[in-house]
């Protein structure tokens, strides 16, 4: 079992997403000075058009993040009442730069702007986000060029926690095209870190906890506080929270997962806390394949893609 797992002997073991994060940061910077020996220096924009305080924050935090890693980064910002056709027309020139290996388009966009649209426009190769509808069936049909950034970091924790993912249970609990349906098709493909047997439920399942309390790893990613609880889990399972949610007033106010922490972590194996478990490996996969789309548009083989 990786370092990054805090053992306790009381309750559940922590998988330390800050850590593992950090272990991925530091293979990417190995990267990146083999891409810049060769000549390559990888760039990654960012777009954004909203003026939600959050996604102003993580567009920070992931352009301090390609700077820790020698990755260049470039930051469009348009403003919020600007016509759809200025996003398009910014998309096709990033597309053609060919300083720019990667294009994340930050939502949630503007409401005025058709976001399936603009994200159809992002050129499949500088897609590193991993939602363009090329992309998305490549991850289908077991052959991904880009796999969306969190359910690869989960896919990665999973490994770090030493779950052998050919042949285990696992429930992924929500559909969404960010999580849930991306990670179940990720665990389904073929590979030593998948081979899983996936079940995908939702707002619509008839007795959800039937389904948590036979799995082997619970993927909670359905943007509900406290969603699943430790009754509703087995002991020797791993669960991973991709919950985030902001509860309380003034000084009470605090982030929740999607799990009751407390009640689950004096049941299962291993799990993650909320803050500091799938949100650094985000951001941390985001660099991986901004990384790899430049090798690969340079025509670069990596020792370690």
């Amino acid at each position: 079992m990786s370092e990054a797992i805090k053992r306790r002997a009381d309750r559940a073991d922590v998988i330390d997403g800050e850590a593992v994060a950090a272990q991925v940061r530091e293979t990417v910077a190995e990267t990146v000075e083999r891409l810049q020996s060769a000549g390559v220096t990888p760039g990654l924009a960012t777009v954004l058009m909203s003026d939600d305080p959050a996604s102003e924050t993580y567009v920070r935090m992931k352009q301090r993040d390609c700077a820790d890693v020698g990755i260049e980064s470039r930051h469009v910002e348009l403003d919020t009442d600007a016509p759809q056709s200025e996003l398009f027309e910014t998309i096709e020139e990033l597309n053609d730069d060919p300083a720019i290996d990667g294009i994340l388009i930050q939502r949630p966009l503007t409401d005025s702007v058709d976001e399936p649209a603009a994200l159809r426009r992002v050129d499949p190769a500088k897609d590193v986000d991993g939602f363009h509808p090329e992309n998305v069936g490549r991850l289908v049909t077991g052959d991904p060029r880009f796999v969306p950034c969190t359910p690869l970091g989960i896919q990665r924790l999973l490994v770090e926690a030493g779950v052998e993912l050919p042949g285990a249970d696992v429930v992924v609990v929500g559909r969404s095209e960010l999580v849930g349906k991306p990670l179940a098709n990720l665990l389904l493909n073929r590979g030593d870190d998948a081979d899983a047997t996936v079940t995908v439920c939702h707002s619509k399942t008839d007795d959800l906890a039937a389904h948590t309390a036979r799995a082997d790893v619970v993927v909670v990613a359905a943007g509900v506080p406290e969603l699943v609880t430790g009754e509703m889990l087995s002991s020797g399972s791993t669960v991973i929270d991709v919950g985030i949610n902001a509860v309380g007033e003034g000084d009470d106010r605090k982030l929740i997962g999607d799990v009751d922490y407390e009640s689950a972590s004096q049941v299962v194996d291993a799990i993650t806390p909320v803050p500091g478990g799938v949100g650094p490996m985000t951001r941390a996969m985001l660099l991986k394949n901004t990384v790899q789309a430049a090798a690969r548009q340079a025509d670069v083989e990596l020792e370690t893609e």
